[in-house]
């Protein structure tokens, strides 16, 4: 009995029920640890494999997207360049049709005014005619008052005529203004 007590009193003596404790337990943990931990880990090794997979696509994800932004702020140059050039282009052209719109525009206004031009000495034309008939027959009467005969030649009559428009003429083509009023006070003269 003494050698129970000191057995009991003495704590580096393992009892019975301590070696039953720690057979149970490990026993305990070799079922946890063939049946549990297998089943616990399962998931969560799925699961970590599911948040690697994430952060990798996650990671995949950004690479794409660094590369979607860099072709995107490329295809924004081109289009910028491309839209410059096309501008250039655009505003070249509608210069180049404005000078010939303006070109055409001069031509055409030149052949309007050689046209004028044209009606204007053909009209004049017809109207000097028109005049030295009427003038060579005024001219006629006023030279029969002057002198008071009758010019019967025909020739006689052409020549008075002629001399007189190229007499006007000639006040036609002088730079004196006062030609008119001249003129009109030598027939007036001539007439009194």
């Amino acid at each position: 009995m003494a050698n129970s007590v000191l057995a009991a009193d003495n704590f580096l003596m393992p009892n019975g029920t301590f070696i039953a404790e720690v057979i149970v337990f490990l026993l305990i943990l070799g079922i946890i640890w063939k049946y549990v931990v297998p089943y616990v880990q399962k998931p969560m090794r799925e699961r970590q494999e599911m948040i690697r997979q994430q952060a990798q696509d996650a990671d995949d994800a950004r690479a794409k997207l660094a590369e979607a932004q860099e072709a995107f702020q490329k295809a924004l140059a081109e289009a910028r360049t491309e839209a410059a050039t096309i501008r250039e282009r655009a505003r070249a052209e509608a210069q180049r049709s404005i000078e010939e719109l303006r070109q055409t525009a001069t031509e055409e206004a030149a052949r309007i005014v050689a046209r004028g031009e044209e009606q204007l000495s053909s009209q004049r034309a017809a109207i000097v005619r028109e005049l030295r008939g009427e003038i060579g027959a005024l001219a006629v009467e006023l030279s029969e008052k002057i002198v008071d005969q009758r010019l019967a030649d025909d020739v006689q009559v052409r020549a008075t005529v002629d001399a007189f428009l190229t007499e006007l003429e000639q006040h036609d083509d002088s730079p004196d203004d006062s030609r008119d009023g001249s003129r009109v006070d030598t027939v007036a003269g001539s007439q009194a």
